[in-house]
Order: structure tokens, then C-alpha cells, then sequence
């Protein structure tokens, strides 16, 4: 009996222990430096709520795909000590949307910049006007930049400062293990912008409007890696929304970006010569491609994103004015588009070089979709463009369990490829899109286009040719 009195006096004594520890622990937690009347630093915030995927089944691991180029986030690590939070209240911010807070940033950037796990932090309930800035490094790693409140540029061309770059607004640059994050809004005010004849401006009764300009791209990363973008509300930008390039290590994870469908050539993410790269469980809607995937990209993964109205998902254009073009390793799987113009969308000019190969468009839903699977290497923006000998050659692509429906204004199914470089080993695989109303006008269509039906595709496709086409004449300039 005295044995188990011991045990029992021991057994409530590490129990309160372990209570008292506990305590300890949450009280340190809330500590921190800030505007007292704002919201400390947090981790990443976990909105916008991720977009639900198809009912549709998972996908086969039928290929490798990257993994998360990031996947200790150093936006889950930094520390909330006040040595490390860099309020920008605390270095002369108004935040009343009509001050010009550059200065403020600037400063809180410097000083967060110098110290490991440096966070930039723009508190919530305060508008900020910043001018076109870039935020440059090298910097200590684990440098964060977190926006709870909303970010915003000068409202228009004409309150743009005329010594600022009119074709970017923030760049962030040469910087290593950095993370843009927050619960807030970061507000482009593009309206102003796009009233600008910029190609492709859209004009009254459906015309379209040319002429030179500059519209700033709103937020761009260049020659930086391992970087994360989480949690951000990013809209109404004059131009693209977001810019990699020169980029290697990417993971930008439930964000929500959206403008006007017909508002032009307001890309959602775009990449170019970037690696790497993950893009998962994110919103766009746009008046451009939810994602467009420039030459020099490879290994990028968009998993969970609901995109549209919009242009779709695009790799191109490629190859323009004969220039050599490199995309390898592709995967758009568990994503919806809807209300789109286009689907899942490759775009060539003719007269290029190299090779786009490996791209897998699976388990996607479609929604109401203008040109569901589109190979274009005819691509050209004028009637004045010739006919070349040369492309940029198109190999591997799996479409695989691509379901739901299309506009019947165009054919659902669309594979135009080059009169001398055929596109090889296309595979098709419970492809079944049905019309969205009315009944379809013309059937799918297939030009110079080799491969394989796995199963029997809706709407039949006849004219997708079987075996092997002639080999190259020069296998050099198609080589990445």
C-alpha cells in the first residue's frame, strides 16, 4: 500500500508539473513588438479557404512531380521576438491610404534585412500607399514580409510618379528564403490603367483598341530562390498580378487573386526561366491566363486551383521571333476551370526552336469552356505572320481524365501543330466533355498530331494519327 501512495503522490506531481510548464509556454507565445492596437505577427494565415477538387478520382502517381521546392516554411518559423518585428507604424507609416508610406517600408525593409528571421510587418485596419519600390538583398534568411492590412500603389497613371519605372510596381530581388505573407489585400488599383490602348485593350461593342504603352506589372520576384507566397489576397493589379523570373524554388500556397474578366492582360502568376516551382490551392480570376508558363520553366506542379473566368492555364506563347524556347516537366492536376476562354492551352509562334515535353494535364473539371485542350503553333497576333519550316517541337503530353463541358462555339479538342515538326506521343484518357448547351458545330480538330487514345474520348476524335512521325532533320535545335 505505501508503494502505491508513492506512486500516486508522484503521478499528481509531474501532472502539475506539466500544467505549470504548459502555462509557462503560452504566456512567452504572446509576447511581442507592434502597434498596441494591432494584431501581432502570425504564421501564414490558412485563407482563403482552398477551392474544393473535382469529384473525379486521384490521381495515378503515372509520373514524377515535384515536390514542395520549400517545405521548411520560413514563414511558420520566424521568431515573435521584438527584436525581430519591424512595424511599419513604428517607423512613420500613416497607413490612411493617402500618405505616402514609402519611406516607412523602406526603412522597416533595411532594418529586417539585417537580422535573421526579420519580419516587415503592415498591421491590420490601415490602408498603405507605397510608390514603386524595390525590395532588394541579399538578406539574412528567413526574411518575412507580412501585409494584414492593405498595400496599394498611386491610384492611376496620372498620380505615378514620373521618375518611378512604369512597368513594375514591387519587385523583390536577389533574395534567398524569403516569404510575402499575411491575411491582407494587396490592391493594385488597375482601373485607371486599363483604360489605356495597351494590347489587348478591349473597346466598346466588342472592338479592340491598339496603341503603345506601359502598365505596371504589380508584384515581381526576380533572380531569387526558395521563396513562399501564402495566404495574400492580390487584385485588381494594372497588369500581371505576380512575375517570376530568374527564379529557382517557389511555393506559393492559398492565395486568392482576382480582376474583371475583360480587364487586359492582367495574368495571374506568370513564370519564366524559373524552376522549380509549386502552385497549390489558390483562386484566380482574371481578364488574362489564371497561370502562364513562359520558355525556361521546368518542374512546376499547380495542384488545387480553381481558375476562371479567364484565358485558362498557358504554357507560351513560345518561340517568337525565332528564339529558342525550353519547357519540361509540367503538371496541372486536381484544378477546376470554368467560364473560360481557354482550358489547358499550349501556344507556339512559328519559326522557333527547342522543346516543350512532359506535360500532364490531369483530373481537371471544365466548366463551360471555350477551347478545352488547345495546341496552337500557329500562334501570331496579326494576319501578317508566314508560314515557317521551323517550331518549337511538342512531345509527351498526357491528358488524363479531363471531364465535364465546353462552349459550343469552338470544338472542345484542338491540336494545331506545325506542318513539319509533328507533335508526338499525345495521350488521351477518359476524356469525356460534354456540350455546355446547344450542340456542337464542328468537330474536333487535329493537324500533323501523333498519339494515342487510352479510352474512347466525348466527343469522338478521329484525326489524332497513329505511330511515329519521320524523324527529325535536325535534332539539335530541338534539344534542351
Amino acid at each position: 500500500m505505501e508503494l502505491f501512495h508513492w506512486f500516486r503522490l508522484l503521478w499528481i506531481t509531474m501532472t502539475l508539473l506539466t500544467f505549470r510548464c504548459a502555462s509557462n509556454v503560452e504566456g512567452r507565445y504572446h509576447h511581442h513588438k507592434g502597434n498596441k492596437n494591432s494584431s501581432p505577427p502570425t504564421t501564414p494565415a490558412e485563407n482563403p479557404v482552398a477551392p474544393s477538387t473535382p469529384s473525379i478520382a486521384p490521381p495515378t502517381p503515372s509520373r514524377d512531380v515535384p515536390s514542395d521546392p520549400y517545405p521548411t516554411d520560413p514563414g511558420n518559423n520566424f521568431s515573435n521576438s521584438s527584436d525581430s518585428v519591424f512595424n511599419v507604424m513604428e517607423y512613420g507609416a500613416v497607413g490612411d491610404g493617402s500618405a505616402d508610406d514609402t519611406a516607412a517600408f523602406r526603412q522597416a525593409w533595411k532594418e529586417a534585412c539585417a537580422v535573421k528571421s526579420g519580419v516587415v510587418f503592415a498591421p491590420s485596419d490601415y490602408r498603405f500607399k507605397i510608390t514603386s519600390t524595390i525590395f532588394s538583398g541579399p538578406c539574412q534568411p528567413g526574411l518575412v514580409f507580412q501585409v494584414d492590412g492593405v498595400l496599394m500603389p498611386p491610384d492611376g497613371p496620372e498620380t505615378w510618379p514620373k521618375k518611378d519605372s512604369q512597368k513594375q510596381w514591387l519587385v523583390f530581388y536577389k533574395l534567398d528564403r524569403m516569404t510575402f505573407t499575411g491575411t491582407g489585400t494587396i490592391e493594385g488599383n488597375g482601373q485607371k490603367w486599363w483604360a489605356l490602348p495597351c494590347k489587348p485593350h478591349r473597346g466598346p461593342n466588342g472592338s479592340t483598341l491598339r496603341g503603345p504603352c506601359d502598365s505596371p506589372a504589380m508584384i515581381r520576384f526576380f533572380m531569387s530562390s526558395n521563396l513562399v507566397v501564402r495566404g495574400l489576397r492580390i487584385q485588381n493589379s494594372p497588369q500581371f498580378h505576380m512575375k517570376f523570373d530568374g527564379c529557382q524554388g517557389v511555393l506559393i500556397q492559398k492565395i486568392t487573386i482576382s480582376s474583371p474578366k475583360l480587364s487586359p492582360n492582367t495574368d495571374g502568376i506568370h513564370i519564366e526561366n524559373t524552376k522549380s516551382v509549386a502552385i497549390h490551392n489558390s483562386m484566380i480570376s482574371n481578364g488574362d491566363d489564371c497561370i502562364s508558363i513562359g520558355t525556361g520553366c521546368a518542374n512546376v506542379d499547380i495542384m488545387g486551383v480553381t481558375c476562371g473566368p479567364s484565358h485558362g492555364i498557358s504554357i507560351g506563347s513560345l518561340g517568337v521571333h525565332n528564339s529558342q524556347a525550353c519547357v519540361s516537366n509540367i503538371t496541372v492536376r486536381n484544378s477546376v476551370i470554368r467560364e473560360s476562354d481557354n482550358g489547358v492551352r499550349i501556344k507556339t509562334w512559328q519559326g522557333g526552336t527547342g522543346s516543350v515535353s512532359g506535360i500532364l494535364f490531369e483530373n481537371i473539371q471544365m466548366e463551360n469552356v471555350l477551347n478545352c485542350l488547345l495546341v496552337d503553333q500557329y500562334y501570331c497576333l496579326s494576319k501578317a505572320c508566314r508560314n515557317e519550316t521551323s517550331a518549337v517541337l511538342v512531345t509527351d503530353l498526357t491528358y488524363r481524365n479531363i471531364k465535364g463541358t465546353y462552349d459550343v462555339r469552338r470544338p472542345p479538342i484542338h491540336f494545331a501543330c506545325s506542318d513539319t515538326v509533328a507533335c508526338r506521343n499525345i495521350i488521351l484518357s477518359e476524356v469525356e466533355l460534354y456540350p455546355y448547351e446547344g450542340e456542337l458545330m464542328d468537330e474536333p480538330f487535329c493537324w500533323n498530331a501523333y498519339g494515342t487514345q487510352e479510352t474512347a474520348t466525348i466527343p469522338p476524335i478521329d484525326c489524332l494519327r497513329e505511330g511515329k512521325p519521320q524523324a527529325l532533320d535536325e535534332v539539335s535545335k530541338y534539344t534542351c
